[in-house]
Formats: structure tokens, C-alpha cells, sequence
């Protein structure tokens, strides 16, 4: 056994030496960042927030993908097909796409329509428990048997119970990656820390907590323009130190080549308060600014034995959102990051926004509603979290200014998680990023049938007439018209008042000079493969 143990850290040792004689070799292309988050897994069906779909988007690859301009494009299916009743879709798949090179496979393995069967299957197999179950929930299905289907090796088909036409978006997700069964047999329980996909790096060596690697695939399948292989950097590595400061001094020295978003205890350093990039870094780094789809807002509970009656009530959460000047708050605490809220929930950028359907800053019609409805003295409990404690208390100081009594609670995340879903916040601070890009992401929030717990409707707002137009939303096909749908049933969501919608976020990159064409997009998805890393380009 003792012999076992010693090879078995031998070559832990040649790993991590490897890998780090790969990163001091000055001659290689290698994109280094931190994730001060941290990452648990590798394995792409639990990949349900931005540190692990970053990291799996470097190994995996799904049947399509969104560009950076949000059109949708084909990745392992080259084409596909929808039947006109909106309920069968069939992909056309490549046949040069295959797996990395490892110990589980006897010889090259190329992908076929029975590898997305497995993979589908994993991510609505119960006993895995992967959060990503979701995505497949308009699929017809039967005694837990989903309508995943190869028709041959190169074309694989899904059927679904009813039309839903963002479906085809929703394929594009991490959780919707392909991944050999031979990888995932051999290497049981620790394929979640030896990843096997097809995506354009290969995993290499994980230290956890300290170090990721991941090196070029040589066989990735995609070419550029040109005919040169993507993608062209040799490698790609991960640091994970927990304090956002130390990082960020890393990120200044040039030990890292990126860094998105921005900690409010270094945003004065970097950024004038009109969000540009203070003059001094303006020679070693870029900023990248894009639209985000995230929508930043508070929401109230709607308790139906509310004391108020609903007349009131509504009155009270109509006079919160007209009562908060939006400007003012990006201007002094986001250095400008955003846009204000005054549209509904669906950002900018989506079919069916309106900037004109929310709430602007109207202070006197506030304070008329306050006092037509005799709500002066009314006690309203905010909740939030640290990172949020700034603005709750703006919010709270624009509260009282209308003759509102306005109480905050700091809670810790996973304390406020549990509170919202159990219906024991009156008023609590709440974000969306998009998980797709349509605007039904954002609307289902206030559907009847999505009240939590058995979905994210934390608010508990019901509109028959909202659920009809989201129904009617869902048979549509012509983006147009359904976009058209989207816009009158946020609109009709905004006059009810359920949340207060604050700022739709902006991506923030701050990139190392030396790195091109790392580009953004606006679901922050972090896109390695056409990056040059050196000096002269």
C-alpha cells in the first residue's frame, strides 16, 4: 500500500511540476486569471453559475452556441431542423469533432448522436441531482424516459410535450455539454476533477483551491477565417485567491490578464466616478464595457392577508419604485457601471425592453400616494446582503424621505436564500442573469405555476391575465410578435409594482494590453478561443 501512495503522489508531484514549468516558460501563450470564488467541480451538468461555466466552457462544447453579438450559431450540430408544429428538433452533426486524447479511450474517439443521449440523460438523471435538470423540463418524457433519440451517428433528435421556442437557445448552455460515457465510467465519482469533453483546452492538472491548468487541444475542430486552427493560446490557467484585493494587486503587477467586474474597495483606484478608466492604467490596461443581462431589483412578498388590502399595498410599492432616484445612486456608488431601471424586468439588449414602462424618479407623486393612501409611519423591512449594503441603505434613506419607516437587515447569502423561499421577507434585495437569452427568462419569474418553492417566483405575484399572455407567448414562433407578447405582459407586471427595479447591469472587463481579442458579450460568457497573448500585435 505504501508503494501505491508514493507513486501515486510521484505523480501528483510531475503534474503539478509540469504544469508549473509549463507557466515559467516564457515562450508559451499562456491566459491567466483568478477565481476568487473558487470551483468545485468540472463536471459541465453541475456548471450552474459563472466560475464553473467559465471553467467548462474551456473543455466542453454544447450542440450550438451564442456569438458575442447573441446570434445563434452551430458548434458540434452543424445545422438542425424544426418541425412546424415547434415540437421536433433534429441536429445534423459534424463528424470531425473528438474527444481529448486520454487514458479512458483506445484510440481516437469521434462524437455521435448516442454521446448527446448519454449526456442529455445525465442531466435529468435524479440520482445525480444536477441543477441544470431544468432545461430539458419541455421535453416529452415518459416513466422518467426522455424523448432523446439517435437516428443514426450523425443525427440526433429531441421531441417536445409542447412548444417552447426558446428551447433551441437553451442547448446552448453548459449544462447541455457532451461528454463521452467511457471518461465518466472510468473514472467514477472523479470525473468531476479529471474532466474528458471536446472543447478547444484539455485539462492538464487541478491542485484545489490553488491551482487550475488546462492546456491547448491539438485536435479542437473549429478553424478561423484563415484556415489556422483555433484556438491559438497554448494554454489557460486558474488561480483561486479568495481575497478580491490581493487579486486585484496581482491583476496591476501583470500576473494576471483579466479581471471582470469590480470590488467597491478598489473601484475609486481604477475608475473615475463617470466609470472610465483612470488615466495612469490607461497604458497597461483596456476596459471593456458591454450591456449585461442582469437586472438588479428588490422585490416584495405579496402576502394576500396583508394588512394594508391590496389597493394599499400596491399604492405602497408603487410609491417605493417612483421614489428612488436611479442616477444619483449609479453616479455616486457604481461609478456610472449600469443603466437605470425605468424599463420592466427585461434588460436592454432582449427583444420585448421597454425603457418606458417602469418607474422614474417622481418624487411629489410619491409622496401624494404615501399620503392618498394614509401609508405615512408604514414600518417596510429591507433585507440584503454585505455586498449590497450600500445601496439598501440608499434605498432606505429614499424610502423615508416619502414619510416611510424603513428598517434594514444584513443577512448572509444562504440565510436570505432560505428566508426569501420560505416567504419570510417583506422586501429583499434580488438579481436575474440571464440563464438564456430570451426574455421569457426573466417573465416566468412571475408566473402563478412558478411560486416558490416549487420555482423562482420569490414574490408570489399572480396575474391571471399575465399567465394567459405568457401562454400565448410560449405557442408563438415569430420573434416579433412574441417579442410584442414579452413587452405588454412586463408592462402589465410593472403597473402591479411587485418589484423595484433598480439597474440593468454592464459587463466589465479589465484586460492585460498584452492580451487580443478577448472581446465580451453580454452574457459574460468568458471565450478563449481567438485570444493572442504577446508584445506587438
Amino acid at each position: 500500500m505504501r508503494k501505491v501512495w508514493l507513486g501515486v503522489l510521484a505523480l501528483v508531484l510531475l503534474a503539478a511540476g509540469c504544469s508549473q514549468r509549463q507557466e515559467d516558460d516564457e515562450s508559451l501563450a499562456i491566459f491567466k486569471y483568478n477565481e476568487s470564488a473558487g470551483i468545485l467541480t468540472l463536471d459541465p451538468i453541475y456548471a450552474k453559475d459563472l466560475p464553473h461555466i467559465w471553467a467548462c466552457n474551456q473543455l466542453f462544447n454544447s450542440l450550438v452556441a451564442f456569438d458575442n453579438h447573441m446570434n445563434l450559431v452551430p458548434m458540434v450540430a452543424k445545422s438542425w431542423d424544426i418541425s412546424e408544429d415547434g415540437l421536433r428538433y433534429t441536429f445534423h452533426l459534424r463528424n470531425d469533432v473528438q474527444f481529448h486524447e486520454d487514458e479512458c479511450f483506445s484510440k481516437p474517439r469521434f462524437v455521435t448522436a448516442e454521446d448527446f443521449v448519454y449526456s442529455f440523460n445525465r442531466v435529468v438523471d435524479k440520482q445525480l441531482s444536477s441543477p441544470g435538470a431544468w432545461i430539458f423540463a419541455s421535453v416529452r418524457h415518459e416513466d422518467e424516459q426522455y424523448a432523446f433519440t439517435a437516428l443514426d451517428d450523425s443525427t440526433f433528435q429531441i421531441e417536445l410535450s409542447k412548444p417552447f421556442p426558446p428551447f433551441l437557445g437553451i442547448l446552448s448552455m453548459t449544462y447541455a455539454s457532451v461528454v463521452p460515457h467511457e471518461a465518466v465510467e472510468y473514472y467514477g465519482d472523479d470525473f468531476r476533477s479529471h474532466p474528458v469533453g471536446t472543447g478547444p483546452f484539455k485539462f492538464q492538472y487541478w491542485k484545489e483551491g490553488v491551482k487550475l491548468v488546462c492546456r491547448k487541444n491539438p485536435n479542437y475542430f473549429e478553424h478561423d477565417a484563415a484556415g489556422e486552427r483555433l484556438p491559438y493560446i497554448d494554454a489557460v490557467s486558474v488561480s483561486f485567491l479568495i481575497d478580491k484585493q490581493v487579486a486585484f494587486l496581482e491583476f496591476i503587477k501583470g500576473k494576471f490578464d483579466f479581471m471582470s467586474g469590480i470590488d467597491a474597495r478598489y473601484k475609486d483606484e481604477l475608475l473615475t466616478y463617470d466609470g472610465q478608466l483612470r488615466q495612469k492604467y490607461e497604458d497597461k490596461i483596456e476596459l471593456i464595457t458591454e450591456p449585461y443581462l442582469n437586472t438588479e431589483y428588490f422585490s416584495f412578498f405579496i402576502d394576500p392577508n396583508d394588512s394594508l388590502g391590496p389597493d394599499r399595498s400596491k399604492a405602497l410599492r408603487q410609491a417605493v419604485s417612483l421614489c428612488i432616484d436611479r442616477e444619483k445612486m449609479l453616479r455616486y456608488l457604481r461609478n456610472g457601471i449600469g443603466e437605470p431601471g425605468t424599463g420592466g424586468m427585461i434588460p436592454a439588449g432582449l427583444p420585448g425592453h421597454s425603457s418606458t414602462i417602469g418607474y422614474g424618479y417622481d418624487l411629489k407623486r410619491a409622496q401624494h400616494l404615501v399620503a392618498e393612501n394614509h401609508l405615512e409611519g408604514y414600518l417596510l423591512q429591507l433585507t440584503t446582503v454585505a455586498d449590497y449594503a450600500d445601496i439598501g441603505k440608499f434605498v432606505q434613506s429614499q424610502v423615508e424621505q416619502i414619510g416611510l419607516q424603513c428598517k434594514m437587515e444584513v443577512m448572509p447569502p444562504a440565510t436570505m436564500r432560505s428566508m426569501r423561499s420560505s416567504g419570510s421577507l417583506q422586501f429583499f434585495r434580488s438579481s436575474w442573469v440571464a440563464d438564456y437569452p430570451d426574455g421569457e427568462n426573466y417573465l416566468s419569474l412571475f408566473t402563478t405555476p412558478n411560486f416558490c418553492p416549487a420555482g423562482p417566483n420569490y414574490t408570489h405575484y399572480s396575474n391571471s391575465k399575465y399567465d394567459k399572455l405568457y401562454d400565448k407567448a410560449l405557442l408563438c414562433n415569430d420573434l416579433q410578435e412574441r417579442a410584442r407578447y414579452y413587452t405588454e405582459m412586463d408592462s402589465l407586471m410593472m403597473q402591479d409594482a411587485p418589484v423595484v427595479v433598480l439597474f440593468y447591469d454592464e459587463v466589465l472587463r479589465f484586460v492585460n494590453k498584452r492580451v487580443k481579442g478577448l472581446g465580451s458579450n453580454p452574457t459574460n460568457l468568458l471565450d478563449l478561443r481567438r485570444v493572442r497573448i504577446g508584445e506587438g500585435f
